[in-house]
This record gives C-alpha cells, structure tokens and sequence, in this order.
C-alpha cells in the first residue's frame, strides 16, 4: 500500500517534517547529505533528482554540482521553491531519453508510489552504463520510542523490502542500512512537531504528547540501496 502524497494539499507538513529533522537531528548527518557524498565520491556529472521537493539534495551538494542536477516532481507547489532546471512529471514516465544521466536519486520517494518497481525500472531506462541510482526508505520499526504513540503504515516500499525491489531491476545491488539514535525531542511540543510531520492529526498529536516523558530519544530506522547499471 502506498503512502498518500499530500503535498500539494498541505505543504506546510512536508516543510514542518525538514525542520524537524534539521532542527533535532543529534550525531548524525542528514540523508541528502549523504547521498550527496555518495554521489561526489562517485563523480556523477549529471544527476536527476526523482521527487525533488523543494531541492534538499542541490542544497546538499557542492555548489559546482547543483548546476548539474534536474529535479523531478509530480507536485507543482514544490517544485515551485526548486532551483532550476526542473521538470514536473511523474516517477513511473519519465520525460527523458535512455541513458542520459549518469545518477538518478529517490530519497523518500518510492513508499509513496503504487508501483515503485516502475519507477524503478524507468530510472534504470534513463541511466547511462556504470551510472548509479540511489533511494532511501524508512523502515516499518522506525521511531520505536514512540510506538505507544504511532507507527508507520506498511507502505509500498519499506526498507526492509527495498533491496529486493530493487534488485528486480538492477543486476548489481547495495543496502547500507541505519538503525541509531538520531533525533533528540527537547519537550512536548518538539514531539507534536515530529508526530503531525508523520501524518498524525494535529489534534491527536497534541493530545498524545503528555504521554511522553521529554526530553526524548528517537531511533531512526531505514536503508539506502544502490543499484549500478
């Protein structure tokens, strides 16, 4: 089951889930930051971004870099606040020619589609030979601190199935897998903050935090799979 996209609806979750995570992140870098490494190291030269939002993965990168990346999203409102170049269209029919891109990236992306292993498959088409694409997804054990209070919806492409799906695709597969104390909630209202960009009411998310004893720390839980073409 895929997890609904509500950005275009609410915008204002999606950036409250990035300040969240800006704000309270504690020994740890931050996922668009590593695929920015990733893709450093790699000496990828130009790079789609699939589900860009607002262009967290540019911000990431080197400033030569950002010049080299096309961002890819279906919602209008973000890509609205993305640098260009930027192109609105959908993951699983991407309007590009075969082989062009030597990376192509989906950070939090695919657990929101009915059908990631298409769009699988289309970032694989549009991938040059030795080119590498790049996707991270939260695990169904995330945030175990606070599972008294929610959990993740089984989704379409949870960490823990991730690999496999991908591995349909590509012949050559890596998982590198998170599981650390990452996020630390200072008080309540840090922990309504973390439950309502989670999808929580904002009515049962201020309700549910008096059942929390703060400041609080959160596991972070998830994989980044590689797939080389």
């Amino acid at each position: 089951m895929a997890t609904p996209r509500d950005y275009d609806a609410d915008p204002e979750r999606f950036r409250l889930a990035a300040r969240v995570t800006e704000r309270y992140l504690s020994g740890g870098r931050g996922q668009h930051e590593r695929v920015a490494e990733v893709l450093t190291v790699a000496g990828a030269d130009l790079i789609l971004d699939i589900g860009c939002g607002e262009g967290a993965l540019s911000a990431a990168l080197p400033a030569p870099a950002r010049r080299r990346v096309v961002g890819l999203d279906a919602s209008a409102t973000m890509l609205g606040r993305h640098p260009l170049p930027a192109v609105r269209a959908e993951a699983t029919a991407l309007p590009f020619a075969a082989g062009v891109f030597d990376a192509a990236v989906a950070v939090n992306v695919l657990h929101h589609l009915d059908d990631p292993v298409a769009a699988i498959g289309e970032a694989h088409r549009v991938l040059a030979p030795g080119g590498v694409f790049v996707t991270a997804s939260p695990s169904r054990l995330d945030s175990p601190e606070l599972s008294h209070l929610w959990r993740p919806e089984p989704s379409s492409f949870d960490a823990e199935d991730a690999p496999r799906l991908v591995a349909e695709v590509f012949g050559r597969v890596e998982t590198e897998w998170w599981d650390a104390p990452l996020i630390v909630l200072p008080d309540e209202r840090a922990v309504r903050d973390y439950l309502i960009a989670r999808c929580v009411p904002p009515e049962v998310a201020s309700a549910a935090v008096s059942r929390v004893r703060t400041p609080i720390t959160v596991t972070k839980r998830g994989a980044f799979v590689y797939g080389y073409r």
